[in-house]
């Protein structure tokens, strides 16, 4: 007999089957599209993409989806608060992770209503995190050294407030300009040619150095107190590996019926902000009764949660962020290039992300246009963060991929209620003041965890080649090496590249010390020039996960434009040359695969009609 439980509340058209996962029906609350074809991939969903689960549900599963994204979208700022000279400036760092709360807002209700139209979140990517360091560490930007010493920085002075100002607008200036190029490649439809020489062997060594140069980073940090920082990691360990499966009751009320019992995977879904939390906790009871110095040159001080106590207070209620909030952004040569090799990268990453999100979701594979139309709004999204100053860019998140999986509700409307939570955390600026106090070492544990995971994503590409090969063993373990030595030698020995032009010297400096982009180039090059099959380079294998859909009415439903466009509005045969709009046929359905209409009839005079579909 099944038993009705829900997944942090009641679904009201959910119930868990013996095996613990769940099937669908279509009573209770919330409207469930019809007239499709039904998939055997979406049978264990809750709510598939194109249905509308109640407004409450869709409120509840958007904050949980903020959470989860939550680690990253913080991380970031956090990140590149040092090399901004921000690292004693907390009130600072809070307005940057406002900033970026409420631009992630913006691309996801972009992504879902005008881009690849699946259930996927935009935040900020740590695929631009290494080309921004690299540009931050040229001698022209370093900080100088009075910034790193707490009693010499007087942050409401006009001289520190340029002094990280300035760094900033020229990552504005890079990003705005490598967005352009991204915008380019996706509505030009050259996402798909370049996918053709772009295989694992290129993906594997440029997504796993985006993290594995930030160990230094994330080391310098755990540092401070390394029993605070083994706490965080232990935590996050025990939620997110040995308690995943561990089902807590929960009380639940539903319209109708008095508070029950429920059950929801706690642990599995906020491993993150429950480390988080406990450690934070653990660290303000340490605080309160001094076991921690209160020497700000003592081991430990900066574990301390009242070291930055004064941003709270400090920090408006509300604060909305605005395009050229920090001044006119500038731009340099050696800034555009590194960021454009960080674009490669989240594009190449974001192809994947789609296709898994639609997987989860029981979505046809998405066709070019799709592909092409989201990756453009991706470009369109970094333009924005550019303007908006979030120091950084945005791509999908694959956090959130996941958790379509773990929830089963793939509705595209949760996803826009996670962005208007997104959009109103930006706005309210105590949020971004609170995460602003999070204590260091507890950041640098989350850190070691996340660049882990990271670097570990890069290399499960590697499952789709034949790694029993000499040739495919060479190409990876030589990119990997050369990533991460030639970013150390260059760092050290920066006047040894000098060829008397400064700005040729600096994109020099900028490329070859940003690892993700000497190994996914050596990758790429003696990838596509040592002699291999397609089968020993994972090619064909990674061409059956990108290949089309064939599912042409489904796709249309799920992929077309909203509103109309393409369908009734803007329909003229100019649009349809263009790679990123939907191709129709003359009855209105997308084109994806040729259609062979066959129509039999029964002893009653029905006429049977199929559609069988050959792939071009």
């Amino acid at each position: 007999m099944n038993s009705a439980v829900g997944c942090g509340c009641e679904f009201p058209s959910c119930r868990q089957r013996g095996d613990g996962s769940f099937s669908s029906h279509t009573e209770g609350q919330g409207k469930k599209q019809d007239g499709l074809q039904k998939d055997p991939n979406t049978s264990h969903l809750a709510y598939g993409i194109l249905d509308n689960p109640p407004w409450y549900l869709c409120i509840f599963l958007g904050i949980q989806h903020f959470l989860t994204a939550l680690g990253g979208l913080v991380a970031v700022p956090l990140i590149l608060a040092k090399d901004l000279c921000l690292q004693h400036d907390p009130l600072t760092q809070s307005y940057l992770i406002s900033t970026i709360f409420f631009v992630s807002g913006i691309c996801t209700l972009l992504q879902v209503f005008l881009g690849v139209r699946l259930p996927i979140l935009q935040g900020g990517t740590f695929a631009f995190v290494a080309p921004s360091l690299a540009m931050l560490s040229l001698p022209a930007w370093k900080c100088p050294e009075w910034t790193l010493n707490a009693s010499q920085v007087n942050t409401s002075s006009p001289e520190f407030t340029e002094e990280w100002q300035k760094r900033i607008r020229e990552l504005q200036g890079a990003i705005m300009v490598a967005s352009c190029v991204q915008m380019l490649v996706g509505f030009s439809g050259l996402i798909g040619f370049l996918m053709r020489f772009i295989g694992p062997l290129t993906i594997a060594p440029t997504i796993s150095l985006v993290a594995l140069p930030l160990f230094d980073s994330a080391g310098n940090d755990a540092g401070i107190h390394w029993g605070i920082s083994a706490l965080t990691i232990f935590l996050i360990v025990l939620f997110s590996q040995y308690l995943k499966n561990i089902m807590v009751p929960v009380p639940v009320y539903r319209g109708g019926k008095k508070c029950h019992i429920s059950k929801f995977n706690l642990f599995q879904v906020f491993p993150v902000l429950l480390a988080l939390c406990l450690s934070w906790l653990f660290c303000f009871v340490l605080t309160v009764t001094n076991t921690l110095p209160k020497s700000p040159t003592a081991y430990g001080y900066m574990a301390r949660t009242d070291t930055k106590g004064r941003v709270l207070s400090q920090a408006p209620w509300f604060r909305f962020p605005y395009p050229g909030q920090w001044g006119l952004p500038t731009i340099s040569l050696a800034g555009v290039f590194g960021i454009i090799a960080g674009v490669i990268s989240s594009m190449v990453e974001s192809v994947g992300d789609y296709h898994a999100c639609a997987r989860l979701v029981g979505a046809p594979p998405p066709p070019k246009h799709a592909i092409n139309r989201g990756i453009g709004i991706e470009g369109l999204g970094c333009l924005l963060a550019g303007a908006w100053g979030t120091g950084n860019g945005t791509t999908s998140y694959s956090e959130n991929v996941g958790a379509l999986g773990i929830t089963r509700v793939g509705s595209r409307m949760v996803i826009v209620a996670a962005g208007c939570v997104l959009l109103l955390m930006g706005v309210f600026g105590k949020i971004g003041a609170a995460f602003a106090t999070i204590p260091t070492p507890v950041i640098g544990g989350m850190f070691l965890v996340m660049f882990g995971i990271i670097s570990a994503v890069g290399i499960s590409n590697l499952q789709y080649v034949d790694m029993n090969s000499s040739r495919n063993l060479f190409v990876f373990g030589f990119s990997i090496y050369c990533g991460l030595a030639i970013p150390n030698w260059v760092n050290k020995n920066p006047e040894k590249l000098q060829t008397g032009i400064l700005q040729l010297d600096q994109v020099i400096q900028v490329l070859l010390t940003t690892g993700m982009f000497v190994g996914g180039f050596l990758g790429f090059v003696l990838d596509n020039t040592i002699p291999g099959s397609l089968e020993e380079r994972g090619l064909l294998a990674w061409s059956k996960i990108q290949e089309g859909s064939e599912e042409t009415p489904k796709v249309s439903k799920v992929y077309g434009l909203p509103w109309g466009i393409g369908t009734k509005f803007c329909t003229s045969s100019c649009t349809r040359i263009l790679p990123f709009w939907p191709r129709i046929d003359h009855r209105g359905d997308e084109v994806g695969a040729s259609q062979l209409t066959l129509c039999s009839q029964t002893s009653s005079g029905t006429h049977l009609w199929s559609v069988t579909e050959t792939k071009m």
